[in-house]
């Protein structure tokens, strides 16, 4: 039988580079994510892609979503849970309307997704399926200035632990990749240099994201009696053990 993932900010990024993997590996997968210029893109030379534009902070938005996934597959296999963005500012700085942004996105849209794959996942015949939730290194450890994506993401860990408790009556297994420095356009910077614990800035090392993809995928082929509950994939040597 044929594997359906859904792969959420697949339009770019760590998103683009595992729906791709994944496409590779033989599964169905739908490429949701706002832009449908940068979906087509990820989905371009690959036929099983099927592009559903999403906005996953929007609840009407992700019921659709997974309307379109019922009407094309009739089931789904795996969840990738993985758009998100980020605001900087110190917690006396960020404004209350960038915080919410930031929960909606990260937070509220990581629950909306799960909820829904797991009724489906619930439902279906034969039933079962696996989430992976994007953590993060900053659902462990922040970063200076961060304090509406280190508070979601640290919130995913618990998501990821409540979906994996509620899932076992029913075949779902929930896990959590949490990715440091993957050398994506959104990590140019670190390169560049960023803000350390102690006050200066530092270039960070980077990695390619080719092994994010790798490690998702390794996730995501593991029978359903089997689970990583956390997976933690980093550039060696990064400033995350002995951070500040």
């Amino acid at each position: 039988m044929e594997q359906v993932a859904v792969v959420t900010g697949a339009g770019s990024g760590i998103g683009r580079v595992v729906a791709r993997e994944l496409l590779d590996a033989g599964y169905r997968v739908v490429l949701a994510g706002r832009h449908e210029e940068t979906l087509r893109e990820t989905a371009r030379s690959h036929g099983d892609a099927h592009v559903v534009p999403a906005d996953v902070a929007d609840p009407a938005s992700v019921a659709a979503l997974f309307a379109e996934v019922r009407r094309a597959f009739g089931r789904i296999d795996l969840l990738f849970n993985n758009a998100g963005i980020n605001v900087p500012g110190t917690v006396a700085d960020l404004s209350l309307e960038d915080w919410q942004r930031v929960v909606d996105t990260n937070l509220t849209g990581s629950f909306l997704c799960a909820a829904e794959a797991f009724r489906l996942m619930r439902d279906q015949d034969p039933r079962g399926g696996r989430i992976i939730n994007n953590g993060s290194i900053s659902a462990v450890s922040p970063r200076p200035a961060s304090p509406a994506y280190t508070a979601t993401k640290h919130a995913i860990t618990g998501l990821t632990k409540s979906i994996s408790l509620d899932g076992r009556p029913f075949d779902i297994a929930c896990g959590q990749i949490d990715i440091g420095n993957a050398a994506t356009a959104l990590a140019a910077k670190f390169a560049e240099g960023v803000p350390q614990a102690n006050g200066t800035i530092a270039a960070e090392p980077v990695f390619d994201p080719v092994h994010v993809a790798h490690a998702v995928r390794f996730m995501a082929t593991l029978p359903l009696d089997t689970n990583v509950q956390f997976l933690t994939i980093t550039a060696t040597t990064m400033p995350f053990i002995g951070r500040g």
